[in-house]
């Protein structure tokens, strides 16, 4: 998406903060040239440790050892990305979430190697861009985010692949549903607040039995061809003819409204007064 998409929705977003004025973005294929002028680099190449290895390799050696290296994986843990790597300890994974200039989370991952002082520095960088920092106590392939995305992923792939739902319904029963209340606090809590006054012990004496029923699978189905056209006829038919972008900008006035109901403190969201 380009500046002319973006931007209706970010500076509705914004509208009323003290912003700074726009900087300047500057283009080379010199990696580097990059890493000897970056302050902080984010690396944001595609999903492949083979690739982002490639990448980082050289970069870490023309980089200033002080300067933070983030990279955007989505799964790879830090360790996974040393390999070969000059002064690993400022190595660290700087996760975003799509469409990044809309979703405020990072979260920022770290492990035995990385200094104390790196994590902050990155978490300092990132506060300062407008995200919402969520430092996690330990490396763990997925992160936090994707692990639980995945969970549901996987429970998706099951339902098209036995014919129990479209993938239309399958949205419904998240947009309609549970999702109105995801926007607003986290599972947990939400989880907590179904018990009532009975509290934490009386939601696990109703429900914790159900964790054992056999409601859902830990592992995905073959990704075959037949699921594959699922998919791509039920998101057809939900587009309804609306294009990539169309559909990119009704998610975003969405997410703008959303957000600017209340304000996240402390991660739950609050009225705004």
């Amino acid at each position: 998406m380009g500046e002319a998409a973006l931007m209706p929705q970010l500076q509705a977003l914004t509208a009323g903060l003290p912003m700074p004025a726009p900087g300047k973005l500057t283009f080379t294929l010199d990696s580097a040239e990059m890493a000897a002028k970056a302050d902080f680099i984010q690396e944001n190449v595609p999903e492949s440790l083979e690739l982002k290895l490639r990448v980082l390799e050289p970069i870490s050696k023309v980089a200033d050892p002080d300067v933070v290296i983030s990279s955007s994986t989505s799964g790879f843990m830090p360790s996974e990305l040393h390999t070969g790597i000059s002064h690993p300890e400022r190595i660290i994974v700087g996760h975003p979430f799509n469409p990044v200039y809309l979703c405020p989370l990072v979260e920022v991952v770290g492990n035995s190697q990385t200094s104390p002082d790196v994590k902050e520095a990155a978490a300092e960088f990132y506060r300062s861009i407008g995200m919402h920092v969520l430092p996690l106590k330990r490396e763990v392939s997925g992160h936090l985010s994707d692990r639980l995305q995945e969970s549901m992923w996987r429970e998706i792939l099951h339902m098209v692949n036995d014919d129990i739902a479209t993938t239309s319904e399958i949205d419904e029963s998240i947009v309609y549903g549970p999702g109105l209340r995801w926007a607003i606090m986290g599972i947990s809590q939400l989880y907590m607040l179904s018990a009532g006054e009975g509290g934490v012990e009386y939601f696990f004496k109703q429900f914790g039995p159900s964790v054992d029923w056999p409601w859902s699978h830990n592992t995905a189905p073959a990704v075959t061809r037949d699921i594959i056209d699922r998919f791509a006829s039920g998101t057809a038919d939900q587009a309804a003819g609306k294009s990539v972008r169309e559909q990119e900008k009704v998610r975003d006035e969405c997410m703008v409204a959303i957000q600017s109901v209340g304000e996240v403190q402390h991660g739950i969201w609050k009225n705004s007064k």
